[in-house]
């Protein structure tokens, strides 16, 4: 796809370096339509929206897609972290497992995302 009206799109690589076409980096969001940040979570905001490097004063947004320019757009590849979609609901598999562990019957734990044989995506905790 390409960006909406009024935003900014950049796919960025390490130390915040500007991907050529081809090549996959995290992409990020600023410009005008950019949102404020997260509804009562402070330091998700701080984390995923940051200073725009490129211009000074303004924030943008980092995605966390892992993303490259083609000839016809920005490609989607997929997640940089453990973050999944189910039925529209974003989900942080890490956070699954920090609470699983918690569990005094639990000596260890590892969360994936699986396919079922609709495609659906459903979420499958091992301990």
């Amino acid at each position: 796809g390409r960006a909406i009206a009024n935003t900014r799109v950049y796919i960025l690589g390490e130390g915040n370096q500007v991907q050529p076409e081809g090549v996959a980096g995290e992409l990020c969001v600023a410009g005008r339509g950019l949102a404020r940040g997260y509804l009562n979570k402070e330091d998700e905001t701080a984390k995923r929206f940051v200073a725009d490097p490129f211009v000074p004063g303004e924030r943008m947004y980092r995605t966390g897609d892992l993303v490259k320019w083609t000839g016809g757009g920005i490609e989607y590849i997929g997640r940089i972290d453990q973050q999944v979609k189910v039925r529209g609901y974003r989900i942080e598999l890490s956070e699954i497992e920090v609470q699983l562990a918690q569990l005094s019957e639990v000596q260890d734990a590892a969360v994936t995302a699986v396919k079922d044989k609709g495609g659906n995506t459903a979420i499958a905790a091992y301990v």
